[in-house]
């Protein structure tokens, strides 16, 4: 049943996204991924800091070790997202930040590889991350998965804009993106037969899944919601913000009782 969960979210959290791009228009998606990034940096790091954090430090391992890992995530993030192994696309041209004109084709790049690549191996690592989450508990798998998604919903899509206005048709953006999608179920088959005989391994693996939702949200997302807006605008962005963090509070207290 585990391994069926796991298959299940990482399958559900790579093709949602691409079912979403296909539904809506262009001009509601641009509008929708604004407000997605919002709620989706609230339920980072809420899942991170009130459920998957302590959910490892309550284990048997070292707290100094912990930290290190937590510190070793942190840096490790940092250099994939330096050499685009790890890239978040949520810009694109038309999304409100003032791109110049052919940003799209530039972050595209040669063939969409670079995007392509990226969130691959990015949707790779998250299925990973939720194999292991899975391996410690069912309801933490749960939520790290949800929180996935919920990153994974403006990632995608915003990388499927960036493909659309560099050039690719609507079914060949739609097809690339559900394949980079599938990376994910690979990434939680390996994760559960890799992981499973090193069990004493899991508190850091969750630390590191910690690390990584912590990162994208203060690193890529958070800096997104700074620039100066009418209040209106920050008071949405703001109330997005409180929507993400109170859904893994309400979490957090039912996982408690």
């Amino acid at each position: 049943m585990t391994l069926a969960a796991i298959v299940l979210v990482t399958l559900v959290g790579g093709l949602l996204s691409v079912l979403i791009a296909a539904w809506l228009t262009v001009g509601l998606l641009s509008r929708l991924v604004k407000h997605l990034v919002s709620l989706s940096a609230g339920v980072l790091l809420g899942t991170a800091l009130l459920h998957v954090l302590p959910e490892a430090f309550e284990s048997q391992a070292g707290i100094q070790e912990l930290f290190l890992t937590l510190l070793g995530g942190l840096l490790f993030f940092f250099l994939l997202e330096k050499v685009e192994l790890y890239r978040h696309s949520h810009h694109h041209e038309g999304d409100g930040h003032e791109h110049h004109h052919h940003f799209d084709q530039e972050q595209a790049g040669r063939g969409g590889l670079s995007v392509l690549v990226g969130d691959g191996i990015h949707n790779f690592c998250d299925g990973v991350l939720i194999a292991a989450a899975f391996l410690t508990d069912a309801k933490l798998g749960w939520l790290t998965a949800g929180a996935i998604i919920a990153h994974e919903i403006p990632q995608e899509v915003g990388d499927y804009l960036v493909l659309l206005n560099a050039g690719f048709s609507r079914g060949r953006a739609l097809f690339y993106n559900a394949l980079s999608g599938l990376a994910g179920v690979v990434g939680g088959v390996a994760g559960y037969f890799l992981i499973q005989p090193f069990e004493s391994l899991l508190p850091y693996l969750m630390v590191v899944a910690a690390s990584s939702f912590i990162y994208v949200a203060v690193a890529d997302l958070i800096p997104q919601l700074q620039r100066r807006l009418p209040w209106r605008a920050t008071a949405l962005q703001l109330l997005w913000l409180a929507l993400g963090l109170g859904f893994t509070l309400l979490l957090a207290r039912g996982h408690a009782h």
